[in-house]
């Protein structure tokens, strides 16, 4: 299998946390999204032109989240993504959650404290900036609320839900994500980082 990603994406990074995990074995082809050669190649496995995407064959997959439960599949025994039912239902439950309203709200504020000004977007905008700290501080009570006595989001072992919560924090200080007053949330996130899934996909900047 191949992955196609880029170091500095979150949707890949969490991809990238699940091959790990579960010790895949997973060419890396790194895609320079500055590059308009890249871009071109990039097109023609994803229509999107967006990182992740994995090539097993010619079976090609993109969307982060599907990636990572199809990972899980070739993964014989198991623990992040549930058989039962129900379990693996809430997994999937908190993987859409992210995927719909904690990791857009974050973007919003990565984009206007970060991208934006490197890729040439001019200065953030505080209408968006308000915008983004808004929608996730009524995120980040639903996640804190949630974490309360737990240690993982689903169950007592990490999951796949706790890889796509976590990747987009990765930018938590450079962009002075307003997580801080979340003791929960920020205890949880600690663990994340200490697990080997994190530490070997963190960036070099």
């Amino acid at each position: 299998m191949r992955l196609y990603h880029n170091p500095m994406s979150s949707n890949a990074r969490r991809t990238l946390m699940t091959a790990i995990h579960l010790e895949l074995p997973v060419e890396l082809a790194e895609v320079d999204l500055m590059n308009m050669d890249d871009r071109r190649r990039l097109a023609e496995l994803n229509p999107n032109v967006k990182v992740p995407v994995l090539a097993d064959g010619t079976f090609l997959l993109w969307e982060s989240c599907a990636i990572m439960q199809y990972l899980a599949g070739k993964a014989p025994g198991q623990t992040v993504y549930p058989e039962e039912a129900q379990a693996r239902a809430d997994v999937d439950r908190w993987m859409f959650w992210c995927s719909q309203h904690y990791a857009p709200a974050i973007g919003v504020l990565t984009w206007e404290r970060a991208w934006k000004g490197m890729t040439g977007g001019g200065d953030a905008d505080p209408l968006e900036v308000a915008r983004g700290e808004r929608e996730l501080t009524e995120c980040a009570l639903v996640l804190d609320n949630h974490l309360a006595g737990r240690s993982w989001v689903c169950g007592n072992k990490v999951s796949l839900a706790d890889f796509a919560l976590a990747a987009p924090m990765m930018y938590s200080e450079k962009v002075a994500l307003p997580l801080a007053q979340y003791a929960h949330l920020q205890a949880w996130f600690a663990r994340v980082q200490q697990l080997p899934a994190w530490q070997e996909t963190n960036p070099l900047w």
